[in-house]
C-alpha cells in the first residue's frame, strides 16, 4: 500500500486528509504543535496541555466515524463557561489529562473516531512559535505574531521556543513516504512551525518520495501583502532545506462577490509571476462550498477554499 504523508496545521490538513481517506492509501497526518489561539490557546494555559485543535480537525477529516461522532467532535459551544471550545478539544485535552499523555490521548481518540491512518503531532515537546525581527525585537507566540504586522521587517527568523524535537514516529514516516504533502495553511502559524522543528529538513532530504506543496490561495495582510508563488517557494525552501519536487496551483478565480469580501480587508490572491516554471501545475483545485462561521468561533476562518476531491484526484496522480 502507498504511503503518503500530510503536514500542517487545521483547515489546511483537513481538506486535504477529507479527499484523500476515499483511496486505498496509507495515511499519516502531521500536525504542527505551536497553536495557541482560540479555544487551542485558553485549554493551553489553563491546564498545561499540548495543542488539540488542529489535532481535532485532522482526527474528524480522517474518521469513518458515524455523521454524528463528527458533528459531536466539532459542535462548538455558543454560550455559558464552555463558549468557543469545540466539544472535541475538551475531549482531547480530558484524555490527555487522563492518559498523561498526548500521543496516547490522540491514539485512543483515533479508536474512538475509527480513523482511516494516523495523526501524529510533529513534536510532543511543549513549544512556543517565535519570530525574530531585523535582527532585534522578539515576538513570542503564534497568536501575537498572526496579527502582527511582519511586513514591516526584512528580515524575518522563526525559530521554537525551547527548541521543539521532531517526533522519532514522523521522521520514520516521512523517510518511508512515497508522497510528502505540505497543506496550503498560514505560512507563519501552520507551515513553518512545523519546518523550524528541529531534525524536520534532515528527514525531508532523506524520503525516498516526492516532496509537494499545495500552494495557497490568499495572502494574509500585513504578513504576504500580495506575495506570488515564488515568494512563498523561497520563504519555505529556507526553512525546509531543499526544493518541492512539485507544487500544485489553483488557477481558477473565486466568485467577484466572495473576492470583494477579501479585497475590502486587504487580502489578495496569490498569483503566479513565471507561468512556465516546471515543477508548477496549474489547475481548478477551488471548492465552490462557502463554509459559516459561526459567532462562538474565537478565530476568524478562510471563505476561499481548496477541493478536496480536486486535490486528491491530483495528488494520486503522483503515486
Amino acid at each position: 500500500m502507498k504511503k503518503i504523508v500530510v503536514i500542517g496545521g487545521g483547515t489546511g490538513n483537513f481538506t486535504l486528509l477529507s479527499g484523500l481517506k476515499t483511496y486505498p492509501i496509507d495515511i499519516t497526518a502531521v500536525v504542527a504543535m505551536s497553536d495557541d489561539g482560540g479555544s487551542t490557546g485558553v485549554l493551553r494555559d489553563e491546564f498545561g496541555v499540548l495543542p488539540p485543535g488542529d489535532v481535532r480537525q485532522c482526527l474528524v477529516a480522517l474518521s469513518e466515524s458515524t455523521d454524528l461522532m463528527r458533528k459531536l467532535f466539532n459542535y462548538r459551544f455558543d454560550r455559558g463557561i464552555f463558549f468557543g471550545h469545540p466539544f472535541g478539544n475538551l475531549f482531547i485535552t480530558a484524555m490527555e489529562r487522563v492518559t498523561g499523555n498526548f500521543e496516547k490521548a490522540v491514539e485512543e481518540i483515533s479508536d474512538v473516531l475509527k480513523i482511516k491512518g494516523r495523526v501524529l503531532p510533529v513534536t510532543t515537546n511543549d513549544v512556543h512559535l517565535c519570530v525574530k525581527l531585523d535582527g532585534r525585537k522578539i515576538i513570542k507566540g503564534e497568536n501575537k505574531i498572526t496579527g502582527y504586522p511582519l511586513a514591516r521587517h526584512k528580515k524575518r527568523e522563526f525559530y521554537l521556543e525551547p527548541e521543539g524535537v521532531l517526533n522519532p514516529k514522523v521522521k520514520k514516516a516521512i523517510e518511508k513516504a512515497d508522497l510528502v504533502v505540505l497543506s496550503p495553511g498560514t505560512l507563519f502559524a501552520s507551515l513553518i512551525p512545523n519546518l523550524v522543528v528541529k531534525g524536520f529538513p534532515e528527514a525531508l532530504k532523506e524520503t525516498k518520495g516526492k516532496f509537494v506543496y499545495v500552494a495557497n490561495l490568499v495572502n494574509k495582510p500585513g504578513a504576504t501583502d500580495n506575495w506570488y508563488l515564488e515568494d512563498y517557494l523561497k520563504e519555505l525552501k529556507k526553512y525546509a532545506g531543499r526544493d518541492f519536487d512539485v507544487v500544485l496551483f489553483n488557477t481558477t478565480e473565486p466568485a467577484r462577490q466572495i473576492q470583494k469580501k477579501y479585497m475590502d480587508k486587504k487580502e489578495t490572491l496569490v498569483k503566479l509571476k513565471n507561468k512556465t516554471l516546471n515543477n508548477v501545475l496549474q489547475l481548478d483545485l477551488l471548492s465552490a462550498y462557502v463554509p459559516d462561521n459561526p459567532e462562538a468561533d474565537l478565530l476568524k476562518r478562510s471563505l476561499i477554499r481548496h477541493d478536496p476531491k480536486k486535490i486528491s484526484e491530483a495528488l494520486m496522480k503522483f503515486l
